[in-house]
């Protein structure tokens, strides 16, 4: 079992930054592939980043490309997501969640995390 917490959401203004924080606790002697979604209220969850086991396998989102980065520290078991230029349209809940996937690698689908946190609110406002 894996817990995972976030935290570092807020309110900012458009161009913006902020980080977001995944701490995981639990079984985290097995890394996992950990992400990154967002949702807002009456759409599906929108898939933002994700790294891989090893951290070498990265994707991001079309929408956040060039503005967001997802790292991770292995020593405090925790995954960050840097989001600069932040947009009126980023305001969202964010998720961090985390898969022991096949060949270590994160996936896009939502549906394919075992783990996820509680989410923490971004508001971006105009």
């Amino acid at each position: 079992q894996v817990q995972l917490v976030e935290s570092g959401g807020g309110l900012v203004q458009a161009g913006g930054s902020l980080r977001l924080s995944c701490a995981a606790s639990g079984s985290t002697s097995t890394t996992y592939a950990t992400g990154w979604f967002r949702q807002v209220p009456e759409k599906e969850r929108e898939f933002v980043a994700t790294m891989s086991q090893n951290g070498r396998v990265i994707w991001v989102a079309d929408s956040v490309k060039g503005r967001f980065t997802i790292s991770r520290d292995n020593a405090k078991s925790t995954t960050y997501l840097q989001m600069s230029s932040l947009k009126p349209e980023d305001t969202a809940v964010y998720y961090c969640a985390a898969r022991a996937g096949m060949y270590g690698l994160g996936s896009r689908s939502p549906t394919e995390y075992r783990y996820w946190g509680q989410g923490t609110q971004v508001t971006v406002s105009s």
